[in-house]
């Protein structure tokens, strides 16, 4: 007799077995309505050319049919289905589609025998098809800055690596300057699309506030550094705030007490939060909190301030808001002759793939890009799951490399 556990699985099985085969009767009827009707069903592709939006021809691909019957119409040759899989495997359609969703108790032989026949037949699962049966799209839509910076293009590549592997394709709608209006017609679109829940990667104010109060009946999880709270939405972050404290704390612990902060444009959350870091730093340390110093995260702008800083007088170390920004620094440090770490100590933030090939190596603060993206669509997921979430904020890791020295060693 089965313990009621397995009797769940076995009936879950059966019915994503059954969603398989339905599926397939949807398409096999959309594919006889558009015989019947004379329109045309894709089988063969011969290439088309239009033209694109700067007016060059763009090599495209159209379908074209033919029948047994001469002209145009269904081709010889139908889609394979579950039960040919099943037939050519020598197992049942259920067997298949519990192999193939990823589940069941086949031995290894069957498993693969099941994989091999559906690689060679071109058997493919009709998603839309599924949908309709299902009432699930799987699909998570990601709105997201269009910024090619470092952060936004990282995490927006970490969500998407992360609902794939949980089995949720996306749909991506990047947003250049935020409005309501924009704002409103990505929503419009998604829910269009059925999409599932939705994830916001909001490095700018405005964005984060744009979240607020959406209102499409559906989860939406923001990525918004240091907003605990969005309305209309949940909030989860990796905390940048306690990563500029422990880049602050490092340099003083190496007795510095002279440190200056170069920050990021403050019309970003990540600027915003990692000067907020280093005051609270330097204020529990009992020391004074020299001018800050605003670049906007470009090489370039963190070059001019060590040009001025190297022409006013440089303090003993200096946090800079983020790897690219250190960069620049260092090049206006080498042209003046200052010594990295004899004559000053340097922190940077993100700890990019270039960091550790800097000379000297880059202390830093690292990001998990990866765990923010699997963390996020975690969240999504016990929200459309109706479990409560884990929102407890990241922490970065500090990585000490060559680019900082107590002040007592330095010459």
């Amino acid at each position: 007799m089965q313990k009621p556990h397995a009797r769940r699985l076995s009936a879950r099985a059966d019915s994503d077995a059954a969603s398989d085969l339905r599926s397939e009767d949807i398409e096999a009827s959309h594919r006889r309505d558009f015989n019947e009707s004379g329109d045309v069903s894709p089988r063969e592709s011969v290439p088309s050319r239009h033209n694109g939006d700067d007016g060059a021809p763009l090599e495209m691909v159209a379908p074209c049919f033919r029948n047994t019957r001469g002209g145009f119409g269904m081709s010889e040759r139908r889609t394979p289905s579950i039960k040919d899989v099943a037939e050519r495997a020598g197992v049942s359609y259920q067997a298949v589609s519990r192999i193939l969703n990823g589940g069941g108790r086949a031995s290894e032989e069957t498993r693969q025998r099941v994989l091999a026949v559906a690689q060679e037949l071109g058997y493919r699962r009709n998603a839309y098809a599924r949908a309709l049966v299902t009432r699930r799209t799987l699909t998570i839509g990601v709105i997201a800055d269009s910024s090619p910076k470092y952060g936004p293009v990282s995490t927006l590549a970490a969500v998407q690596a992360a609902a794939r592997a949980a089995g949720y394709t996306t749909l991506v709608a990047t947003v250049g300057k935020p409005t309501r209006e924009a704002f409103d017609q990505i929503l419009r679109e998604f829910s269009e699309a059925g999409i599932e829940g939705i994830a916001v990667i909001a490095p700018r104010v405005e964005l984060a506030m744009l979240a607020e109060h959406s209102a499409v009946g559906r989860p939406v999880v923001v990525l918004a550094p240091g907003e605990t709270q969005v309305p209309g939405a949940v909030a989860f972050f990796e905390d940048q705030e306690q990563g500029a404290r422990q880049a602050t704390r490092h340099l003083i612990s190496l007795g510095h007490r002279n440190i200056v902060h170069i920050a990021g444009s403050q019309d970003w959350l990540d600027g915003r939060v990692r000067v907020r870091g280093w005051q609270a730093e330097m204020r529990a340390a009992g020391l004074p909190a020299p001018r800050i110093r605003y670049g906007d995260w470009s090489g370039d702008s963190a070059y001019a301030i060590g040009r001025e800083m190297c022409d006013e007088g440089l303090p003993s170390a200096v946090f800079v808001a983020s790897d690219l920004m250190a960069l620049g620094f260092l090049r206006a440090l080498y042209e003046r002759g200052v010594r990295v770490p004899d004559d000053l100590s340097i922190v940077g933030f993100d700890d990019n793939e270039f960091a550790a090939q800097m000379f000297p190596p880059l202390t830093t603060v690292r990001q998990s890009f990866a765990e923010v993206g699997t963390r996020c669509v975690e969240v999504l997921l016990d929200l459309l799951e109706k479990r409560e979430p884990n929102l407890e904020p990241m922490t970065p890791t500090l990585v000490i490399r060559e680019s900082t020295a107590a002040v007592n060693t330095r010459a």
